[in-house]
C-alpha cells in the first residue's frame, strides 16, 4: 500500500536578472525564491490498483514521484510505501520498486540490451533461475525478440521504451512508477505497452502509478484517477467520475484542458 499524509515540498530557486552587471553582483549577493511543489498532498493507493496521476506542467507530478522513489525526502508530513519510508529505507524500498522514465533511460547506450539486463540482475541479486523465467515471459509479451541483442543506441524509441520497461520488471517488483512511458511512441508501440502494462497488472498484482499527458493511456489503463494542481490534490474519482467532470471522453484534449480551467490550474 501507498500512503501519503500531509506531504509538503518547497524548492529554493536562485534567482538573478540577465546582464553582466546582475552576474557580478550574484557573486557577492544571492537572491533566492521559495517555489512550493507539493502542498498539504493526501492519497491511499491500495495494492495492485492503476492509478493516474494528471495534471499540467509544474503541478508536482515529478515531485511526488521522486518522493515516492527516495530521491527527494519532503519538508514536512508522512509517507510510506509497503510500511517503509523511502528516503530512510532506500536500499530495501527500491528492492520492490521499478521506474520507468519516459526521457531517461536505465540502458548501458553502447553494449548490447542483454547485457544490461544481466547486468541488473547482479545489482538486484536476482536468483539466476527466477531471472530467465522473469525474462522469457517479459520478452514474449514485449516482443522483444532480437532487441536483446541490439546496443540500445540502435533501438527506435519505440523498441527502447519496451526494453526499459522490461529492465524495471526484472527483479519483479511489488510496485511500478510509470512516467510518459508512452511519450514519443507511435500508436502500435502505444498499443503494445499498453496491453502490457494491463496483462503484468492482471497477472503479478502490480500497484502502477501513471504520469501522462496523454488522457488515452489514462482512458485505456486506469481505474482511478487524482488530478494534481499547484501542488494540491485536486480531485480522487474513478475514470468514469473524472470522464463526466471532463463533459466529454476524457482522452480528448479539449475535455481535459476543459477540466484544468474548471479547476483554476
Amino acid at each position: 500500500m501507498i500512503e501519503m499524509r500531509g506531504v509538503s515540498k518547497t524548492y529554493r530557486v536562485r534567482r538573478r536578472e540577465a546582464g553582466l552587471g546582475s552576474a557580478v553582483k550574484s557573486l557577492f549577493s544571492r537572491q533566492y525564491d521559495l517555489v512550493p511543489a507539493l502542498r498539504d498532498m493526501s492519497f491511499v493507493i491500495p495494492d495492485g490498483q492503476i492509478v493516474g496521476y494528471i495534471g499540467p506542467n509544474g503541478a508536482g507530478k515529478s515531485t511526488t514521484i521522486k518522493i515516492l522513489s527516495g530521491i527527494l525526502r519532503p519538508d514536512s508530513g508522512v509517507c510510506t510505501v509497503n510500511g517503509l519510508t523511502p528516503w530512510e529505507d532506500r536500499k530495501r524500498h527500491v528492492a520492490r520498486l521499478g521506474v520507468v522514465f519516459g526521457q531517461r533511460s536505465q540502458l548501458w547506450w553502447d553494449v548490447p540490451v542483454m547485457e544490461s539486463m544481466t547486468l541488473l540482475r547482479d545489482i538486484y541479486r536476482v536468483p539466476e533461475a527466477q531471472f530467465r523465467e522473469t525474462l522469457d515471459r517479459l520478452t514474449a509479451l514485449l516482443d522483444l525478440g532480437d532487441l536483446l541483442r541490439t546496443p540500445a543506441r540502435m533501438l527506435s524509441l519505440g523498441q527502447r521504451m519496451r526494453c526499459e520497461i522490461a529492465a524495471a520488471l526484472l527483479h519483479s517488483p511489488d510496485i511500478l512508477f510509470l512516467d510518459e512511458p508512452t511519450i514519443g511512441l507511435d500508436a502500435v508501440s502505444k498499443l503494445k505497452v499498453r496491453e502490457f502494462i494491463l496483462e503484468q497488472n492482471r497477472l503479478c498484482g502490480t500497484t502502477v502509478i501513471l504520469t501522462t499527458h496523454d488522457m488515452q493511456d489514462v482512458d485505456a489503463l486506469c481505474s482511478r484517477v487524482l488530478l494534481i494542481g499547484k501542488g494540491r490534490l485536486l480531485l480522487d474519482g474513478s475514470t468514469a467520475e473524472i470522464r463526466a467532470m471532463a463533459g466529454e471522453r476524457l482522452s480528448t484534449e479539449e475535455s481535459v484542458a476543459g477540466l484544468y480551467r474548471r479547476f483554476g490550474i
